[in-house]
């Protein structure tokens, strides 16, 4: 009995064996469909960004027109015209400073109750403390390098 499982077993692997290396040379081409939706995303990204851009350049075109219609000036046979449109750049978003404070602070907080196993709220407060002194003075210099503060 052990002898014939063991024979049928072998036979089993190289019956598989043989089946598995079989050489295909008809290849089929692979379709891959967009189960997630992906490329349609991609699309109305695509139009969007197009229609905010387009809606962007017909205000600055207006503006544009606007500017030169309000400081045109005639004197004789000489015309001039200005369009002086300064546009100040808005600094959005937190501060490198007030970001590294916040995450030097956070990292001192737990690595101060981490370290200090006997009073851990005391560790905490003053890793956290010391952290954030140190995040805050690393993202100044930060500001100053990238001019957010002179």
């Amino acid at each position: 009995m052990k002898k014939t499982f063991t024979l049928l077993t072998m036979i089993t692997a190289v019956a598989i064996l043989f089946a598995s290396c079989k050489n295909r040379t008809t290849t089929t081409p692979v379709s891959y469909e967009d189960t997630v939706g992906f490329a349609a995303f991609q699309q109305m990204k695509l139009e969007n960004e197009q229609a905010a851009a387009a809606a962007m350049y017909a205000k600055s075109m207006a503006a544009n027109n606007r500017a030169v219609k309000r400081s045109a000036s005639t004197s004789g046979t000489m015309s001039s015209s200005s369009s002086n449109n300064a546009q100040v750049a808005k600094k959005k978003g937190m501060s490198k400073s007030a970001k590294y404070a916040i995450i030097g602070g956070t990292g001192g907080a737990v690595l101060g109750a981490v370290i200090n196993k006997r009073n851990r709220v005391a560790g905490g407060i003053i890793g956290g403390v010391l952290g954030g002194g140190l995040g805050y003075g690393i993202g100044r210099k930060q500001d100053r390098k990238d001019g957010r503060i002179e």
